[in-house]
């Protein structure tokens, strides 16, 4: 990482300066910290001391290049390290560089013009004072994300800086979410940053801020959070109830960043790195971090090249997109197609209420967008303007794209393609938004067959980042390729599936939560098989899930499954029950809920109960045979598909490495299959 040093004079005679740009030397590569880089970082710290002492220099200052502070710790290094003295001696090394800016003899100064994540942020943190660019996005510490803590100097700095409370939600309830980030302005009310100005004149306006900072004019309070023991305490506590809904305990890295938060009330600077430096030590040789750090590069790729996805020049271009149907799944879609493509959408139903709430939707979420500062009063104007409605399939006529989200049955949507094609350009792509239904069937109806392609979206649709892309035996490759084109627009990863039941997340998860139900069903008390998967360290637990997605769409997807593979796919008389009864929720986040009158029914015990273990091992070994079933089945090329989709598509832990590897070190695998699914220590 080249680190550029130059003299810069502040404003008003404030005196010289030393700025510091991290740069990657590659604009195409955000700057990173891994050993050559400190190297480089260390010298252009000595090389700003040698200037505070020859060369009057008041203050010195570090800033980023393209957009981008820095991205942190450099994740191919840390995936290198195997041994635990290397992991220790990293995270010294990472100490000494980051907090010679605490002991330069002058103030310091960091000017965070965009992304900042970990090691990157720990750079600022180290620094005397902060400005923050109001356009910076991505900034963060997403280490507990990963498998780590905050290990140069964030889980010390941060909550001193400001406040227990605030600290533990960007170091664990953020990373936790999915590695949640904030920006700019957020990062100035948390109290990160002292000041913010905007992007245009950034580093000129710092500049003068920290002039003003010199001479007197500008004070910046510092106040002392460690006083108050029981906020500590209710702060970590929070932490960790935090850690318990997300992870179950199955990860270590976000409870050893609690207790490094915890004492870093009452420890030095120096007994705190100490700290940092032996979890750095035990956690970056854990199996949890390995496997985190091999599915999150993992998800990186296969946003930037999907696998077996055509060329892109061969994608046709989208000007408008049609979308059919107007429920809330549909909605949901028009309004992600609005918000990121930005050309005409037109909805249609079967009747006018239908067409005016979905247009109501989509405006209503402009007007989110906008409330959020996500998109101007100009933007919001035209995307307003941009959508439209009819009860007229011929109102799609002139669309590049068309997507159907129609009720989720095979006939229904077969008559709907037969009524839409006539009506539409010879070189529209159409596409099915089905969760389980054969792509094939529907394109079976059509006169053009290769211009149909499964589009298969998550709910919410804004959240998750999959799409399973379906391409059946007839979809051509220009198609293929409109359909990953247009999801690179949306910000979505595609993943290329044949067209088999279910597909992959579906039929996955669906396999699991068959054998929770066939758990309760024999008997084992409701709550009990439903924690049983809690080693997992899944987001949710099978039945709350089933609660989000909706237990009549689960009782589709296993009534679909069973016909297709009834050897190993039941349709549950519990889970008809419970669809029967109105789909109370039997699980909230706080645990059971009580069930009283009719909603008893719904959960009828047999006399063979399992325990939680047996339960769990049931879930592993369906798991691991239902996967090799579907590689088998050439659904998806490798097992690395499989792990995108799961983490993807349901949140699952990166700690655990995907599915794959979590099922290979369980023995899972081995016992379902006679074999792992990746080579012993890939990971």
């Amino acid at each position: 990482m080249p680190t550029h040093v130059r003299l810069v004079d502040l404003p008003g005679g404030a005196g010289p300066l030393a700025l510091l740009t991290l740069t990657s030397g590659d604009p195409r590569r955000p700057a990173t910290l891994g050993a050559e880089s400190l190297e480089a970082f260390d010298a252009a710290v000595t090389a700003a001391q040698g200037l505070v002492e020859t060369a009057g220099v008041v203050a010195v200052a570090v800033t980023g290049a393209n957009g981008v502070f820095c991205a942190g710790a450099d994740l191919g290094a840390v995936a290198s390290v195997h041994d635990r003295a290397l992991s220790e001696e990293l995270g010294r090394r990472g100490h000494a560089v980051l907090g010679r800016l605490g002991t330069l003899g002058v103030p310091t100064f960091a000017y965070v013009n965009g992304l900042a994540l970990g090691g990157g942020l720990e750079t600022a943190l180290n620094c005397t004072y902060r400005t923050v660019s109001t356009g910076a996005r991505g900034l963060g510490l997403p280490e507990a994300y990963l498998g780590l803590v905050p290990g140069w100097g964030g889980c010390y700095l941060l909550p001193r800086l400001i406040g227990p409370a605030a600290a533990v939600t960007v170091a664990i309830e953020n990373a936790l979410a999915n590695n949640r980030s904030i920006d700019g302005p957020a990062a100035l009310q948390l109290g990160i940053a002292d000041a913010a100005f905007a992007p245009a004149d950034f580093l000129v306006e710092s500049l003068r801020w920290t002039a003003g900072v010199l001479r007197g004019d500008v004070v910046v309070p510092r106040p002392d959070h460690t006083g108050d023991a029981a906020a500590w305490d209710a702060a970590v506590a929070r932490g960790r109830a935090v850690a318990d809904a997300r992870v179950h305990g199955a990860a270590p890295a976000p409870y050893r960043a609690l207790e490094l938060i915890a004492g870093a009330r009452t420890a030095s600077r120096e007994e705190a790195f100490a700290a940092e430096d032996a979890a750095l030590a035990d956690l970056g040789v854990s199996d949890e971090l390995h496997a985190g750090l091999y599915a999150f590069t993992l998800v990186q790729r296969a946003g930037k090249k999907p696998q077996g996805a055509p060329p892109a020049e061969l994608a046709r271009k989208v000007t408008s997109v049609g979308v059919v149907g107007a429920g809330l799944m549909a909605s949901q879609l028009a309004l992600l197609l609005l918000h990121r493509l930005r050309v005409p959408i037109v909805l249609t139903d079967v009747d006018d209420a239908r067409v005016e709430k979905g247009v109501a939707f989509v405006r209503s979420g402009v007007d989110e967008l906008l409330a959020k500062g996500r998109i101007t009063s100009d933007t919001a104007n035209r995307l307003r303007a941009n959508v439209s409605g009819s009860t007229d399939k011929a109102a799609l006529g002139l669309a590049d794209f068309v997507i159907e989200a129609v009720f989720e049955d095979l006939a229904v949507k077969q008559q709907m393609l037969r009524e839409l094609e006539p009506l539409l350009r010879e070189d529209a792509v159409i596409a099915t938004n089905t969760s389980s239904l054969s792509v094939s069937a529907m394109a079976g109806v059509l006169e053009h067959p290769e211009r149909f392609v499964g589009f298969h979206f998550f709910n919410p649709v804004a959240v998750l980042p999959l799409v399973e892309v379906v391409r059946t035996p007839q979809t051509d490759e220009a198609t293929l390729a409109t359909a990953f084109a247009l999801g690179r627009k949306l910000k979505k990863t595609c993943v290329l599936v044949s067209d088999a039941p279910a597909f992959v997340v579906n039929r996955v998860l669906t396999r699991m939560f068959d054998e929770v139900m066939r758990a309760v069903d024999e008997g084992t008390p409701l709550l009990e098989a439903d924690r049983a998967v809690d080693p997992m360290g899944l987001p949710m637990s099978p039945l709350r899930l089933a609660s989000l997605v909706g237990p009549a769409v689960m009782l589709h997807v296993h009534r679909t499954l069973a016909g297709a593979f009834p050897d190993r796919y039941r349709v549950s008389d519990n889970l008809e029950r419970w669809v029967e009864a109105g789909s109370p929720d039997l699980v909230s986040r706080k645990g059971p809920v009580a069930l009283t009158g009719a909603e008893q029914g719904v959960v009828q015990q047999g006399d063979a109960p399992s325990t939680a273990e047996e339960v769990l091992v049931r879930v592993q070994d369906a798991l691991a045979d239902e996967i090799s079933r579907l590689l088998a089945d050439g659904v998806v090329a490798r097992p690395q598909e499989v792990d995108v989709c799961l983490v993807l598509g349901t949140g699952h832990p990166l700690f655990t490495g995907g599915i794959t590897p979590y099922l290979d070190r369980t023995g899972a695998s081995e016992r379902a299959t006679g074999r792992r699914f990746h080579e012993v220590g890939a990971f």
